[in-house]
């Protein structure tokens, strides 16, 4: 029961940070890349429910940022400059699934305030707004390909478990061939092939395929063992010696059977592949400005003087760790169960 509760918060909050990334539009108070350029690395926005005179408002207020004389980056709160925070805003554009557009945000200030949640970056851009926008791309890719690796991994698995033979045997070579490489090696060398400079969607879609394609081995071999094991079920055979089909009995009575595999699998795969996206990213290689993800955000932490001064900008290292630790929980609640279960 313990680990079935574990095993639905984890799936629940999974499902909640999928279901919110769409809708990230709504959510951001900007465009993720509106730049502020007077406001370079302004700190986390001071919510107050005090005026100057120490009157309580149950509206909350943020106070101007104000850039401290002879200094770059040191701000100080401009309190005759507040500005109370309003819900359901209009704003900037933006498309709700890639198809609705909309103008209206969850919150915001009313011009010139502006409203950072978790600061800015050095073009003064809003963070949560490039948090919240990175989140979808990172998500899902990671999501995406994820889906791509299981569905080879099913297709090749199966093929090499039911029919055996040499189908067995070239899809097991490829198996060992693709286990072998290193694939973080690999992705490197593959985009190293490509123009340095694509289109952010073109080069969105370039990294779920190869992240998807390089990592079908270790879940086909699962699911051929699977495969090999169920073909000789008395289900099976009696199925076989009625005429049904090999696809049938394939999609009807083998693929069934690795369903908790799968999820097992997609909760160990998804924040690796998340990892392998904000690599590239962070190395200058998958996403680009100014489209976020989470790695091209952490690529600024290059810089020393913005690692050591501006703790804001880790915001999306402390995403990644986040939801890995949620998927990993995850993971650790199915095998648990799978294991009980037997």
């Amino acid at each position: 029961m313990r680990y079935g509760k574990r095993f639905a918060l984890s799936l629940l909050c999974i499902t909640v940070l999928h279901g919110i990334a769409p809708f990230a539009g709504f959510f951001a108070p900007y465009d993720y890349a509106e730049q502020n350029r007077n406001l370079p690395y302004a700190p986390p926005s001071k919510i107050h429910f005090r005026d100057t005179q120490g009157t309580f408002h149950w509206r909350p207020c943020i106070c101007l940022p104000k850039e401290r004389q002879g200094t770059f980056g040191v701000y100080d709160e401009d309190r005759g400059n507040c500005f109370p925070v309003h819900f359901l805003v209009r704003g900037t554009r933006y498309r709700v699934l890639g198809v609705f557009q909309s103008t209206i945000h969850l919150f915001g200030v009313s011009s010139p305030g502006k409203i950072f949640v978790l600061g800015s970056d050095g073009y003064g851009r809003d963070g949560l707004s490039r948090l919240l926008y990175g989140t979808c791309l990172s998500l899902f890719s990671g999501s995406l390909a994820t889906a791509l690796t299981l569905g080879l991994g099913v297709l090749l698995g199966t093929i090499a478990g039911y029919f055996g033979g040499w189908w067995d045997a070239i899809i097991m070579r490829l198996v060992e061939l693709f286990l072998a490489l290193p694939w973080l090696y690999l992705l490197l060398g593959i985009r190293a092939f490509l123009p340095l400079h694509i289109d952010p969607s073109q080069a969105f879609l370039l990294l779920i395929a190869v992240i998807g394609v390089v990592g079908w081995a270790r879940p086909a071999r699962i699911i051929r063992g699977i495969a090999l094991s169920e073909r000789e079920r008395g289900y099976v055979l009696a199925a076989r010696m009625f005429g049904a089909s090999d696809a049938y009995v394939m999609r009807r009575h083998i693929a069934p059977s690795t369903y908790g595999v799968l999820l097992t699998q997609a909760a160990l795969l998804a924040p690796q592949y998340i990892a392998a996206e904000v690599t590239l990213s962070f190395l200058g290689l998958g996403v680009t400005e100014p489209v976020p993800t989470w790695g091209n955000m952490l690529s600024v932490l290059q810089q020393y003087d913005v690692l050591v001064s501006y703790w804001w900008m880790w915001a999306p290292a402390g995403a990644l760790i986040l939801v890995g630790t949620m998927y990993w929980r995850l993971a650790s609640a199915q095998q648990t169960a799978e294991v009980t279960a037997h």
